[in-house]
């Protein structure tokens, strides 16, 4: 199959906007609790009426302080049930908010707000005002900036009291389905971010419609706790599907704390990258390792993939393997439901592939996970599986309202409902983005029978060697990132004789794993690099991700690098995903040396 298409189950709207779906929500079931905030222990319901009520008394406030309709505020926090407040107060006052990541620089700050036209910036702290003071004079259209830390909502609510409420309601009611909702910025893991503009409908018609096809994961009384950053699309998408659906949301802002908010919590689906539970995984491992267990551990992880496997594939469960999954559930998966609160039936992946192997493990302790596709220019999600039927290993069907295609290149192409307007101010770009009226992703991937599609590597980021062995990283770096002591990897050799990879060590996993492995668990991420324990460790990875290709592809050498790839060191996107460009520019002195030596089998080099 080439080309799949999903006729959208929601009659189209040209008239709504996002607005209106709080609207309706707050009409159709007032006392519904759709979101829950700290209080000292435990957590606050929020119902949608009072949360329409301090949308539009904070949109009030932004009339008062002489917010336009139309007018561009940037807007830069962490996710907070008051980072979704300001979102919706700034719709109902016909504004068009424009998100930074929490962690962007000022440089970063000083593009995005420059570039589309920002007027003023709400920002939550000092640490980002600092940011924007370092820019400021070159950002002569920003009047108002306010600071969440400094009551800021509190503050606009008392200045907005005079507004009349039918000020407001004409303003919600302004934007139509066309019209730009958002602008938001592209990662940017390769070059400027350039902005995407979203309309209304994108996120109306697609929310709408996602509801429907996934009515089994957002029932009522479903729950979810947002800890992804709401600045990226994915989450943000999310959190307004949640408003239409009805979902009770809570947030935590600091991963840090996420076990013991899941634990008070107790949500019933989550929203994570895979790179989040590929960490509870590798704790789980780490710690039974530590304690001991391991082997039972590893054990109990090959029953869950196996049963799930074989569920998956309609296969005979015999009943040793049945027996096994029963004492494994009790001495191993109920433990590791209870370290997500105990209730999460479903959880949505994103962002980056999950791979088969997660994917059946955590079916296999009864969290379904959803894992989808898209990109910032879908509005998020083009496909996802369905709650009813999961195929491991893909990233689902189309989602209502949205076509599929491959291109003869191998291309994923998409349109529909969910495809941007345009790249702001960047007529160039956006010819160059569509091919006929299909959005050209840049990713490669592949359409079965049924019409699910499966992402097999980036465009840009296939390696062909110098003996013309066309190679898809993700083939080699995915098995490799599984392993717990591994932080991230890149696969290099373009245009080399033989391929290679760079290797960052994970300092949250490491000095567990050193000490079970008869190392000292207090060395360096440069000392451990240089360990033959460590390094061993590394090639018995490498050894297990070359069995997956031919040898063409292999892995013949490596390096460990002694060093982070983190957002602060420019390595990594805000939403985890490694920086290709930016790793090869950085450590081209490693790669060199890689290939200086003559020789095409595994070695390994540590670079401190």
């Amino acid at each position: 199959m080439n080309e799949t298409s999903v006729p959208a189950i929601v009659p189209a709207d040209p008239e709504a906007n996002i607005g209106d779906l709080l609207a309706i929500r707050a009409q159709e079931t007032p006392d519904r609790a759709i979101f829950s905030v700290p209080d000292g222990d435990g957590w606050r319901d929020i119902t949608a009426r009072q949360f329409e009520t301090q949308v539009i008394a904070l949109a009030k406030g932004f009339v008062a302080a002489g917010v336009e309709p139309g007018d561009k505020i940037g807007f830069i926090a962490r996710t907070t049930y008051e980072w979704t407040l300001v979102d919706f107060a700034l719709f109902y006052a016909g504004a068009v908010m424009v998100p930074v990541y929490e962690t962007s620089s000022p440089a970063q700050l000083q593009w995005i707000l420059s570039d589309s036209g920002a007027v003023a910036l709400i920002a939550e702290h000092e640490g980002h005002i600092a940011s924007y003071e370092q820019v400021k004079d070159e950002l002569p259209l920003i009047g108002k900036v306010w600071r969440l830390d400094e009551g800021a909502i509190a503050a606009l609510t008392a200045e907005g009291a005079g507004v009349a409420d039918g000020e407001i309601l004409r303003r919600r009611t302004l934007a139509r389905g066309e019209d730009l909702a958002t602008i938001i910025y592209t990662s940017g893991s390769t070059g400027r971010p350039k902005g995407c503009v979203l309309t209304h409908s994108n996120f109306v018609e697609l929310s709408r419609n996602a509801a429907k096809s996934l009515e089994v994961a957002l029932r009522e009384g479903t729950s979810t706790v947002l800890f992804i950053t709401t600045a990226h699309v994915f989450a943000r998408f999310m959190s307004i599907l949640y408003i239409h659906a009805g979902v009770r949301t809570g947030h935590e802002p600091n991963t840090k704390n996420l076990v013991k908010t899941l634990g008070s919590f107790k949500p019933t689906l989550l929203l994570a990258v895979p790179r989040v539970f590929e960490k509870v995984y590798n704790s789980a491992e780490a710690k039974t390792e530590a304690e001991g267990k391991g082997r039972i551990f590893r054990a109990a992880a090959a029953v869950a993939v196996e049963h799930s496997r074989r569920l998956q594939e309609g296969e005979k469960i015999g009943l040793g393997l049945k027996l096994k999954f029963a004492l494994f559930d009790k001495l191993v998966y109920s433990k590791l439901r209870e370290l997500m609160g105990g209730n999460v039936e479903y959880a949505v992946s994103g962002s980056a592939p999950l791979g088969p192997r997660l994917g059946y493990f955590f079916r296999g302790l009864g969290v379904k996970i959803l894992e989808g596709y898209g990109l910032t220019e879908t509005t998020a999600p083009a496909s996802v599986n369905l709650p009813t039927d999961i195929q491991v290993g893909t990233v689902g069907p189309a989602l209502p309202g949205v076509d599929i295609r491959i291109a003869d290149d191998g291309e994923v192409q998409v349109r529909g409902i969910n495809v941007f307007k345009e790249y702001w101010k960047n007529p160039e770009a956006t010819r160059a983005a569509f091919d006929d009226g299909w959005f050209r992703t840049g990713d490669l991937g592949s359409l079965d029978e049924h019409g699910y599609l499966t992402i097999t590597g980036r465009k840009k980021e296939i390696i062909v060697t110098a003996g013309g062995k066309n190679v898809a990283p993700a083939v080699l770096e995915d098995p490799i990132r599984a392993n717990p002591i591994v932080g991230q990897v890149v696969v290099v050799g373009d245009q080399r004789p033989f391929i290679s990879a760079l290797i960052t060590l994970d300092p949250e996993m490491l000095p567990a794993w050193l000490k079970t492995h008869g190392e000292n668990e207090s060395l360096t991420l440069e000392q451990a690099a240089k360990s033959p324990v460590v390094r061993a460790e590394i090639q018995r990875q490498i050894d297990h991700a070359n069995t997956l290709v031919s040898r063409a592809e292999s892995i013949r050498k490596f390096t460990i690098l002694g060093t982070e790839w983190t957002e602060a060191t420019g390595h990594l996107t805000p939403k985890l995903s490694i920086k290709r460009a930016e790793i090869l520019r950085d450590f081209s002195r490693e790669i060199e040396d890689i290939y200086a030596t003559s020789g095409d089998t595994t070695t390994n080099v540590s670079i401190g």
